[in-house]
């Protein structure tokens, strides 16, 4: 894997075939020339980089860097002007059911008139279907994920009663039972108290210990930054990517943040 990429060259096609077939072979999530724009401004300039299994990796910038478009961009939630995401020699746009997405907390209708055991056991839609019952299985998935996040005894509790952690521990439930194979977290750590956090960060390393692509949007870069094997660093294009003790270089920060000081 390349560390660090800076303004990194469009690709030739056969460049790209080359690209598709060595990381299909080891299931990495591959993103080629990925750009975006709104209007007439660019929110997004060709970004490549590759994200491994087995690592928990994080996305981290300023504000209006990019995170968040980066992973909406990956899903096809908001439109590109270039580029492509491939996993395992394919568009992941084609793979879109081994994908878990958590979006930010602020973007979920908290006051939906649901109970926590509903909104996990909607994780299992995909394998289920539409309009039929949950299975045996099913249910004991959904337990299981609720049972690991420490909200088993919430599970008939609407889900606007929850505070701020109890809320993201649900959502993180509802990813676990859905049994993806890459799973990608917008800011779940973001306004969160601190023993919801270490209950996350645990299940999110345990989730790339078994081999899963595990992608996480990161909004600061305090001592939690440590928990992270490999990082992003954005700032609309790519400043660097890598191992964390690579990435956090002075010189990429600078980059990325200008003057930066960074409290623990």
């Amino acid at each position: 894997m390349k560390t660090f990429t800076f303004r990194t060259a469009s690709a030739t096609p056969r460049q790209a075939e080359e690209i598709h077939n060595d990381t299909a072979a080891v299931g990495i999530l591959s993103i080629q020339q990925l750009g975006v724009q709104y209007r007439l401004v660019e929110a997004l300039r060709n970004i490549n980089c590759q994200i491994k299994p087995g690592r928990l990796t994080g996305i981290i910038g300023p504000n209006g860097a990019g995170k968040s478009t980066l992973m909406k961009a990956m899903l096809g939630l908001v439109p590109t002007t270039t580029g492509t995401v491939w996993y395992k020699g394919k568009p992941l746009m084609e793979q879109l059911a081994k994908v878990a997405y958590v979006p930010q907390r602020s973007q979920i209708d908290w006051t939906y008139p649901a109970i926590v055991w509903d909104v996990v056991l909607m994780g299992r839609v995909r394998k289920t279907g539409w309009f039929r019952r949950f299975s045996t299985v099913s249910r004991h998935r959904a337990a299981e994920a609720l049972e690991r996040v420490g909200m088993r005894d919430f599970r008939e509790r609407p889900i606007g009663q929850l505070s701020g952690g109890q809320q993201q521990r649900v959502v993180l439930a509802k990813a676990l039972a859905e049994e993806a194979e890459i799973f990608l977290f917008d800011e779940p750590l973001a306004g969160i108290d601190k023993k919801t956090e270490a209950v996350i960060f645990d299940i999110l390393q345990e989730l790339a210990e078994a081999g899963n692509i595990v992608l996480v949007v990161h909004h600061d870069l305090g001592v939690a930054i440590a928990n992270f094997d490999d990082l992003i660093l954005l700032n609309r294009e790519l400043i660097a990517y890598g191992s964390r003790q690579l990435v956090m270089s002075t010189d990429n920060l600078q980059k990325a943040y200008g003057e930066l000081r960074i409290e623990n």
